[in-house]
């Protein structure tokens, strides 16, 4: 892809295969291990919370600053990859309304049933895209976070007032999205790139350091809240859920990616974060806003098996569509 998409192509398949397992081993195993730590009880339960605050507060901004901030994004289509993952979530958000009325759940379930289809797992897909393209795959991986983050904050959002009987404003809904850590970075990341200033030296040491921090513990995290025994309870609902985050947006990012002419490593890391796990913080969402979290708990362990499949068939399509 990119500066090497003729090499690539000449790649025979059981070569590309193994660079995708092997991208997605590094996430594989630290999921692994971060359910084994917990299960042992080698850390005190008290420990995951506060790590998981951590990586969603501090460190995982820090990498979005630093990969914005510092990031050649000359050669990149910055325009079209965002509008090719905001019209494949809308597209898809639009999908899953739409059929509610034929899933015959209450209001509290289909919000877990919504976040499963539309949000995504920042850890595993920047884990994944450093794996595959190395440090530009971290940039194109902060610019579909600049994108995807604000949209489906915002879907969630009104899908929780509108379906759990919350109440949201129109101040209340840009206060969250204004506040979120991952849009805050997002912005302050895209000001230092846009204006040149970057980070300065003393200053980007530090970020950096903070950034490369926050994918092991955030996938540390991500293994320790897994439980794959929540997914007996409600599996109808997270097999649609499923099929609209493993299906239906990977094929309408492949459209858009198709119909906009997005290809190369942009169109690679498009279709890597349309086909990722939804988020564990998902779950705390579910808790706090009126959803089902059993439920949600449930979509979430199941969705983190089945991305091991799902991932390397988008980037193998990717690859076979895109290139």
């Amino acid at each position: 892809m990119g500066r090497d998409d003729d090499s690539k192509k000449s790649h025979p398949a059981p070569a590309v295969i193994g660079a995708i397992l092997l991208a997605l081993a590094p996430a594989a195993g630290l999921i692994a291990l971060g359910s084994w730590l917990r299960r042992a009880r080698f850390l005190p339960d008290a420990f995951w919370p506060g790590a998981e605050r951590l990586a969603y507060f501090i460190l995982l901004p820090a990498l979005l600053v630093h990969s914005l901030a510092m990031a050649d994004l000359s050669r990149v289509p910055v325009a079209r990859l965002m509008v090719v993952i905001a019209l494949s979530l809308t597209g898809v958000a639009a999908l899953l309304v739409a059929v509610r009325p034929w899933l015959a759940i209450d209001g509290p379930a289909f919000t877990s049933v919504f976040q499963g289809g539309i949000r995504f797992n920042n850890y595993v897909g920047l884990t994944v895209a450093a794996g595959l393209l190395g440090a530009p795959g971290i940039a194109l991986a902060a610019v579909a976070n600049a994108i995807i983050v604000p949209v489906a904050n915002l879907f969630c959002i009104l899908v929780f007032a509108r379906y759990a009987g919350g109440q949201a404003s129109l101040s209340g809904i840009a206060r969250s999205i204004a506040t979120n850590p991952l849009i805050a970075a997002s912005a302050i990341g895209a000001v230092l790139q846009a204006t040149g200033i970057g980070l300065p030296p003393g200053l980007e040491g530090m970020i950096r350091a903070l950034g490369v921090a926050s994918l092991p513990i955030g996938l540390l995290c991500v293994g320790a809240a897994f439980d794959l025994f929540a997914v007996r309870r409600g599996l109808r609902e997270t097999l649609v859920s499923s099929a609209a985050k493993f299906v239906a947006l990977p094929i309408a990012t492949l459209a858009a990616c198709l119909a906009l002419g997005l290809s190369g490593d942009a169109a690679l890391v498009a279709m890597l974060f349309q086909s990722l796990p939804t988020a564990s913080s998902a779950y705390i969402l579910a808790r706090h806003l009126g959803g089902d979290a059993p439920l949600m708990a449930g979509i979430i362990a199941l969705q983190t098996v089945v991305a091991a499949l799902a991932i390397p068939v988008a980037l193998l399509t990717a690859m076979r569509w895109l290139a």
